[in-house]
């Protein structure tokens, strides 16, 4: 058995019917020139054969009497494949848009505990021959960058599936579940366990609230201590900050990174700045629409990994901080800016106090209270009138930067499918992925119910910052008085185009389910 971390079982405990707590992705895929078998059964050999790979797909949970602590994994030696690897096919036309709702309904189900928790649907109907792989998984018992080191396991890097060295054979031994007394000492062993490291890491602690309030010598009367700068702890009330149903809606959109590296650069902003000042955009524009945009620019959650460099271990070592989006700025480009220096001041804080946040942590007597407060915050529809600790979530995911496939077929998207929560209706994230940004936006339906609409506001932020930005290295005309560059100097000071992918307008780009939703300048 191996035991979930505290951080890893909050989300079991926090999951409630309005709020599933699994993570996916959903991937268009390209079949092998002149294909005639049946992908959906290479799929399940596909996987059969990769499942030793990754214990993602043969752990379970087994659960502590009375819920008096947090459950275990366990293995599970007679995994179910005709159950985790499903096929669906899409009524005709088999568009997009029909796409991304049929995943939104597959994204508001809950897991099935008692097996081991991830769940890949093979989805065929889409216009263009092309085919569709929505994957699902339980965020307890992965984070993004423990993603994509599971997806390495399942990907290659050629047409041709890599040869996989089959699992030594273990003798099975038949125990659907673990006895009572078993559990409970085990309970009661990792309780102490987790007791140790959290006094262990008291000086840590101490040292990083010590770093939140700097001592700043000062002549004048008052306090002697200054809180960090850019420091905004609740945002300004938006119709998307209510507590959600279980149902969903789902929008996917494709910006070439290429592009969003430009506008960084010259800017002197992070990539992740300008996914920020995108979405930003997208939401100004979005709550303007509706008359809602609020005074109070909107904060975003925004995910912090706190992995070392090459931890791939497939559990949560994540944390969370604020942000301001600077959605009361006008300016896109002012409010990148604006963005990028809150970014910088929040990176400032969040270094001091990186290695004293805790992932694991005692709770023992805790699984059922968890679960009820949990429960009783989404009934009650306390996120209804409570201040919003942030006003959406945002995330940003590094991906592989060149094609991948899966089962011999082609990979030509990587939107992801995350989570929306009570008080933040929406989860904006984005993956990189062969020279794309893939955005994948998931919300409640009942709360925002025109997603698509964000998304379509996302793409048109994206080139109206492109312009912007090209404009400011436009030499002036010599009508102006200022003669203008050299031919030579100019055509290097040029971006260079994006290759490869075709400028589709809004209206084409609908119609075409099995290409990306791309902008481009």
């Amino acid at each position: 058995m191996k035991h979930l971390s505290g951080l890893d079982a909050t989300f079991l405990h926090t999951e409630t019917p309005e709020t599933p707590m699994h993570v996916g992705g959903l991937h268009v895929l390209e079949l092998p020139s002149g294909y005639k078998g049946d992908f959906y059964e290479d799929v399940k050999a596909h996987v059969q054969s990769r499942m030793h790979l990754s214990e993602v797909f043969t752990r379970k949970l087994a659960l502590m009497p009375f819920e008096l602590s947090n459950p275990v994994w366990v293995d599970d030696d007679d995994v179910d494949l005709d159950y985790h690897v499903r096929r669906v096919t899409l009524p005709r036309p088999g568009s997009s848009r029909q796409l991304e709702q049929y995943v939104a309904r597959l994204h508001s189900t809950l897991l099935d505990r008692s097996r081991p928790l991830w769940e890949f649907f093979v989805i065929d109907g889409l216009q263009g021959g092309r085919v569709a792989l929505y994957s699902k998984l339980h965020h307890a018992g992965i984070d993004g960058q423990a993603g994509a080191a599971f997806a390495e396991a399942i990907m290659d890097l050629t047409p041709e599936p890599r040869v996989i060295k089959a699992p030594r054979q273990m003798a099975r031994r038949n125990r659907y579940q673990l006895g009572v007394a078993e559990l409970a000492g085990a309970a009661l062993t990792n309780t102490l366990q987790q007791y140790v490291k959290l006094v262990k890491t008291f000086p840590d602690m101490a040292r990083a609230v010590k770093s939140l309030v700097v001592p700043q010598p000062t002549n004048q009367a008052g306090s002697l201590w200054k809180l960090p700068k850019n420091l905004n702890l609740l945002g300004p009330r938006t119709p998307l900050n209510v507590a959600i149903t279980n149902q969903r809606a789902y929008a996917v959109r494709s910006i070439p990174l290429a592009e969003v590296k430009q506008i960084g650069k010259r800017l002197g902003a992070s990539l992740n700045d300008v996914v920020l000042g995108l979405c930003a955009g997208a939401l100004r524009h979005y709550l303007s629409d509706h008359g809602k945009l609020p005074r109070k620019p909107l904060t975003a959650a925004i995910p912090v990994t706190l992995r070392e460099p090459g931890d791939t271990t497939s559990n949560n070592q994540v944390s969370m901080t604020v942000m301001t989006l600077a959605t009361d700025v006008a300016d896109p480009i002012e409010r990148i800016k604006a963005i990028a220096e809150s970014s910088a001041a929040t990176k400032s804080l969040m270094g001091s106090i990186k290695a004293a946040i805790p992932t694991d942590f005692p709770s023992f007597g805790a699984p059922w209270l968890m679960s009820g407060l949990a429960s009783m915050y989404g009934r009650s529809r306390f996120a209804d009138r409570l201040p919003p600790v942030a006003n959406v979530v945002i995330s940003n995911v590094p991906g592989a930067p060149v094609p991948l496939y899966f089962a011999g077929a082609k990979l030509l998207t990587y939107y992801p499918v995350s989570i929306p929560s009570h008080g933040m209706a929406l989860n904006m994230t984005v993956q990189s992925y062969n020279g794309m940004l893939d955005f994948g936006l998931i919300a409640c339906r009942r709360a925002v119910p025109d997603v698509d609409d964000i998304a379509d506001y996302l793409v048109e932020e994206h080139r109206a910052l492109l312009a912007k930005v090209k404009a400011l290295d436009t030499p002036a005309t010599a009508a102006e008085g200022v003669p203008a560059s050299p031919p030579a100097k100019a055509a290097a000071a040029r971006p260079r185009k994006t290759p490869a992918r075709k400028t589709a307008s809004r209206k084409t780009v609908a119609r075409k389910p099995a290409a990306r939703k791309t902008a481009t300048a």
